[in-house]
């Protein structure tokens, strides 16, 4: 089962930071307090449409045709997903000033 890395503090619900890194062939620790990547504020499933849109050379017709939906449903999603992805942009940029 493949574990999904948090974003979201189970106590307060703020942006987590990585704190430390670890290398498992040398095992080299790096710490500090790093920002996850924007990707990574994202839920699986719209991950996973990224990771699909892109196999679709960003076909829209192509993914609606592999995901068995309408056009407009998948452009909707896609709109979601731009949404949601500028919405952190502006958080993280919060944090970086």
């Amino acid at each position: 089962m493949q574990k999904n890395l948090p974003h979201i503090c189970p106590s307060c619900s703020s942006t987590l930071m990585v704190k430390s890194l670890v290398c498992d062939q040398c095992e080299t620790e790096v710490s500090g307090k790093f920002g996850l990547p924007l990707l990574a504020s994202l839920t699986q499933q719209e991950q996973d449409f990224i990771i699909d849109f892109v196999k679709c050379s960003g076909s829209l017709k192509v993914m609606a045709q592999n995901l068995g939906l309408s056009y407009p449903t998948v452009r909707n999603l896609l709109d979601d997903v731009i949404t949601k992805v500028t919405d952190n942009q502006k958080n993280q940029a919060k944090f970086v000033k």
